[in-house]
């Protein structure tokens, strides 16, 4: 980007070209030979010094331009753009217990059970997709629960590998392995965004948590009250979200006598008191997602309360070429000054010299 920094001051120009104009206009209106014939007279040698009478006034004028073209301060800039964003960490807490299984949800006109549901719109909303806008800018961190509660990744800007392990999660199958520790996970989840600093131009200012569970607390060591209270103390922000439609749903059993899947109506008992109260200690809000449409407004107005704050700051850092200075014979100066300096010496020179008898 090159411009001027005094762009006003070409009004000088006028000041040096118009009167040489006015005097060569005169000087070619006056002047005058008398000779009884012209015949011949274009036909007359001319020497070097004729040819070149024009030089000490054109070394004049390029002078007096090189001097407003310095003042005028041409420049060069190049922009810089600082950027600092007031960042939001969440944490995805996931409920991957065996209840998890039950099939009342569709996907593209397909039945799937609600941790494939939660695993799709969990996903656009972290990365962005259909309604959803994703949270580029924002730290992603990942637990699961069924009967333990495990931290999957860290909060992260690495999105993709959160999603990634998102999809990877699965069902418990095992029932030693089965039960949902919501207090547990909360208390995980929140040690987890207790535990971050500033991140580079990153300055984390909400801390918060999505917690999705169909069920109610019966494992773990803490009470899921409790660990929001804790969390309320280290300022995050839970919003809970109640899985699973109202009444029953078909979910997948196993047979004891034959070894095989059969599907089974059970009853969602979602403890909505307790997932309702965490959300009021810590200032989030409570919803019950009953199908995927449902699970994706949900997670479309928690887009929308989370707002990531951006402060961009542009610096434009100019080189000046008419103050760039060379040093000759140990002074310092200008290029411009110089070059215009060496002008009017050389023509000062000429004038009194090799064009004296053409002194302008």
């Amino acid at each position: 980007m090159f411009t001027f920094h005094n762009p006003s001051i070409w009004f000088l120009t006028l000041l040096v070209i118009v009167p040489w104009l006015l005097v060569r206009s005169l000087r070619y209106r006056t002047e005058s030979l008398s000779f009884s014939s012209t015949n011949g007279l274009d036909r007359l040698p001319r020497s070097w010094k004729q040819r070149l009478q024009w030089l000490p006034t054109f070394m004049t004028l390029l002078a007096l331009l090189l001097l407003i073209v310095a003042v005028a301060r041409p420049r060069e800039g190049r922009k810089e753009a600082v950027s600092s964003t007031e960042g939001i960490a969440i944490e995805l807490v996931v409920d991957r217990s065996g209840s998890m299984q039950a099939l009342d949800f569709k996907l593209r006109n397909e039945t799937v059970d609600r941790l494939s549901a939660i695993k799709d719109v969990a996903s656009r909303f972290v990365l962005g997709g259909d309604n959803l806008n994703g949270r580029a800018s924002d730290l992603i961190g990942l637990v699961t629960f069924a009967r333990y509660a495990d931290g999957i990744t860290p909060p992260t800007m690495d999105h993709s590998f959160v999603v990634g392990q998102l999809h990877d999660t699965e069902i418990v199958d095992r029932e030693p392995e089965d039960g949902t520790a919501i207090g547990d996970a909360i208390g995980l989840a929140t040690e987890k965004l207790n535990g971050l600093k500033r991140s580079g131009s990153q300055k984390i200012t909400s801390k918060v948590m999505i917690l999705l569970t169909d069920g109610a607390n019966n494992s773990g060591d803490i009470d899921p009250v409790q660990a929001a209270e804790l969390a309320s103390s280290f300022g995050v922000k839970i919003y809970t979200i109640g899985v699973g439609t109202k009444g029953l749903a078909p979910i997948p059993v196993t047979d004891p006598f034959t070894g095989r899947k059969v599907l089974r109506m059970m009853e969602a008992h979602i403890d909505e008191d307790t997932l309702t109260k965490i959300a009021e200690l810590t200032g989030g809000k409570y919803f019950r997602a009953t199908d995927t449409a449902s699970l994706e407004n949900i997670y479309k107005e928690i887009d929308e309360l989370e707002k990531t704050k951006f402060e961009e700051k542009q610096y434009v850092e100019y080189r000046e070429w008419a103050i760039e200075t060379i040093t000759l014979a140990g002074v310092s100066a200008p290029a411009l000054a110089w070059l215009s300096l060496w002008l009017l010496a050389g023509r000062e020179v000429l004038v009194h010299t090799l064009f004296r008898q053409f002194n302008p």
